[in-house]
């Protein structure tokens, strides 16, 4: 395998430094779109009078609709072309969102939840591997780990924005649609809709691929091969050791960090005072989303402090929040727990590339979309499992016990990336 060249993005050329402002704006503007509504689901969906059940039930239709068409979707992408597809979530999200501030029962609620799922299967693996691909034809053998750090970045900063201003909208506006019975919380799902469009306009514009024009004979055909598309890249995650090792390394890392994230606002309210308990948590919402922008602006450099070896940097980071997380979790009051909280949310940011860095160094333009959405399959599996664990170990002894058993997959997922790490430093000698 050919050693990679440091990233410089001076030294890039002025098409490469183009496709990565491009795919930049692209990310922040699709993730502003999705963090207006973030900070105010729960809230809209109460108002709207579904109970707590009824919630649970909405968000597990998003999560079968995704997890089913995962992988279906990575391989259309990878057949028929990245930006159609994305094109085809970006429909379905809008849809999602009329579907929502149309009506209040709980059937027409959970048709848009199933389009909330469906935007994300297609979505899962498109841009990313076309980012990649383009990327690394303008830039040959160029280290593209800071180029993802970068995307990783406005995605992040678009999320946190996305967050502040959607609960900002409620407050501001929504009692001017209350006199017209619409709910105060439809002001941050209409705004969600204009920038999506706005998302659909800039992808038509911006975002170039190299497809020939898309016919419904080649549609035909993009359909048909799916299966063989799909079973081709399972096949290559099962055979080949990297990759396996990797994605066993990132269903550990989620099955100890997704309960921290779910969780946390539950464990840090009684620490505040009731009368700012709730601002105080949007608030933290919106840190949270920050420090992970601030961690894949890091990323870079603490690849870096490791000579871009990416497994390495990724053993020491699972180790840096096994650490964290048990710090996290014997936090007794606020202040501390911010404190720790901002630093546990860095080091998730800062992670996110080196893994994405090694999966696209093991895989094939042909396969890159279908193995990432392999990955968020595999990822999104191992987080519900570490959910559901971490519930029961929650509801039996405490929640502070369950994070601090849940630090102990990180600290198997980081032996994995150890062994990883000299995989491959064995495979590039």
């Amino acid at each position: 395998m050919a050693a990679e060249i440091e990233f410089s993005f001076k030294a890039l050329t002025p098409t490469a430094q183009r496709h990565i402002r491009v795919f930049q704006v692209h990310q922040f503007l699709d993730r502003f779109a999705m963090g207006l509504t973030v900070a105010v689901v729960a809230l809209a969906l109460t108002d709207r009078g579904m109970d707590l059940f009824q919630i649970s039930l909405l968000f597990g239709v998003y999560s079968l609709t995704t997890m089913t068409l995962e992988l279906p979707f990575g391989g259309l992408a990878d057949t028929i072309g990245r930006k159609p597809v994305f094109l085809a979530a970006v429909i379905a999200s809008l849809i999602s969102l009329a579907l929502f501030l149309s009506s209040s029962h709980f059937g027409v609620l959970a048709l848009s939840f199933a389009f909330i799922g469906f935007g994300r299967a297609l979505r899962s693996g498109t841009l990313d591997a076309w980012f990649v691909e383009t990327f690394r034809t303008a830039a040959p053998n160029v280290d593209v780990q800071p180029a993802l750090a970068k995307a990783q970045w406005a995605n992040a900063m678009g999320l946190a924005i996305g967050a502040i201003l959607g609960g900002l909208l409620p407050d501001a506006f929504g009692a001017m649609g209350t006199a017209y019975g619409i709910s105060v919380y439809d002001v941050s799902y209409a705004a969600s809709f204009a920038v999506m469009l706005a998302v659909l306009l800039y992808t038509l514009l911006f975002i170039a691929e190299n497809q020939p024009p898309l016919k419904p004979k080649a549609l035909k055909n993009g359909f048909t091969n799916v299966p063989s598309v799909v079973a081709e890249a399972s096949v290559l995650a099962l055979k080949h050791p990297m990759l396996s090792m990797l994605l066993a390394a990132l269903a550990l890392f989620l099955m100890a960090t997704n309960p921290v994230e779910v969780i946390w606002p539950t464990y840090a309210k009684p620490m505040l005072d009731d009368a700012y308990a709730n601002t105080a948590i949007g608030a933290l919402t919106a840190a949270y989303f920050f420090s992970i922008a601030l961690g894949a602006s890091l990323s870079a450099r603490i690849s870096r402090l490791f000579r871009r070896r990416h497994a390495v940097t990724l053993a020491a980071l699972f180790a840096s929040l096994a650490v964290v997380q048990i710090a996290l979790a014997v936090q007794q009051g606020i202040l501390g727990f911010i404190f720790v909280f901002v630093l546990y949310s860095i080091a998730l940011g800062a992670s996110e590339t080196p893994a994405s860095s090694i999966l696209h160094r093991c895989v094939e333009d042909r396969q890159r979309s279908t193995m990432l959405s392999l990955r968020s399959l595999i990822q999104q599996l191992g987080a519900a499992l570490g959910l559901v664990m971490a519930g029961a170990i929650a509801e039996i002894y405490s929640t502070s016990i369950a994070w601090s058993v849940g630090a102990v997959f990180l600290l198997l997922a980081m032996a994995l990336a150890l062994i990883l790490a000299k995989r491959l430093s064995a495979d590039a000698d």
